[in-house]
């Protein structure tokens, strides 16, 4: 793909705030939005990754959520604690937050409306996933199709992240640079859950690029009370008109396989795609399977539109 076809990051002023973005592809080509998770920068959705799904004749756009990267820190809310987790999960008292994924959903297609794009193939990742999901509960007529990947749909019946998992998720935020290169490190070994030395080689460019980009712990924490305050989906999800493919690995330790499951099951004609010995990630060996059932639904799915 030639360089004319990837536009460097810009920012946008949409829904109050200012979200950090980037384009690939050609401008009159099928828009595709990308949502990355909790806590991720925009680059997680890999330089690679984005290529390959251009080349497949798609806009492809990334950005950052809000209390992320380049784009706009929030303010309010402390640092999750273990209690409020507890009344969450045993007494059901909601978890407070300055903002919810509905917000987030809302940032999406400000940012939409800003690039003029009237509809896309929305794809979410993780956190991501539960924004897409809430795109194509409350904004129908945004999303051409919905893709949700390791995702789930907020109900608690779904089992909870492995011991390990969660406390990657709990963590205090690294105190030095070379602290959360360890940490960074770490954790994609837990999230992806299995043998991957060729990612792991990468991972010190990788955490060198998010650390550059800026880091904002408290914002991490917010996205989460996001994600807890927002409820589940389940019932809201039986509504979605949009074509719906569920992407999700099948050895999970975050976002268990049985929240993909649910997903798929709560959606009306949803399409299952269980990546075997997939964790919480998206690597390198799987992305032939993974942007390739992309693509084939994005296409399905603009093919029945037509």
């Amino acid at each position: 793909m030639s360089s004319a076809n990837h536009q460097p990051p810009q920012t946008a002023r949409v829904n109050g705030i200012d979200i950090c973005y980037e384009i690939f592809g050609e401008a009159g080509a099928e828009p595709m939005v990308l949502i990355m998770g909790l806590g991720a920068q925009m680059i997680h959705w890999d330089d690679d990754f984005c290529r390959q799904l251009a080349a497949r004749g798609l806009r492809v756009i990334r950005f950052d959520n809000r209390d992320i990267g380049k784009s706009s820190k929030m303010s309010g809310g402390k640092r999750l604690s273990v209690v409020e987790l507890l009344k969450l999960r045993f007494l059901k008292i909601p978890v407070a937050a300055p903002y919810k994924l509905r917000d987030m959903a809302e940032d999406t297609v400000a940012l939409m409306d800003h690039l003029r794009i009237r509809s896309a193939h929305i794809v979410g990742a993780s956190m991501g996933g539960m924004i897409a999901q809430e795109i194509a509960i409350t904004f129908p007529e945004r999303a051409r199709s919905l893709t949700s990947i390791m995702s789930t749909t907020g109900n608690p019946k779904i089992p909870p992240p492995t011991r390990e998992a969660a406390a990657v998720l709990m963590a205090p935020p690294p105190a030095s640079k070379e602290e959360y290169f360890a940490r960074f490190a770490q954790t994609w070994k837990i999230l992806r859950a299995g043998s991957f030395p060729e990612e792991e080689a990468l991972d010190p460019a990788r955490a060198a690029r998010t650390w550059e980009r800026g880091l904002n712990p408290p914002g991490v924490g917010r996205q989460l009370r996001a994600i807890l305050a927002s409820g589940s989906r389940k019932e809201r999800l039986r509504a979605v008109k949009a074509p719906t493919l569920v992407i999700h690995g099948t050895v999970d330790p975050l976002v268990r396989p049985e929240g993909g499951r649910d997903t798929a099951a709560s959606i009306p004609g949803a399409k299952l795609v269980m990546i075997d010995g997939m964790g919480h990630a998206l690597p390198m060996r799987m992305w032939p399977q993974i942007i390739g059932a992309i693509d084939e639904h994005a296409k399905g799915a603009a093919a029945k539109a037509a």
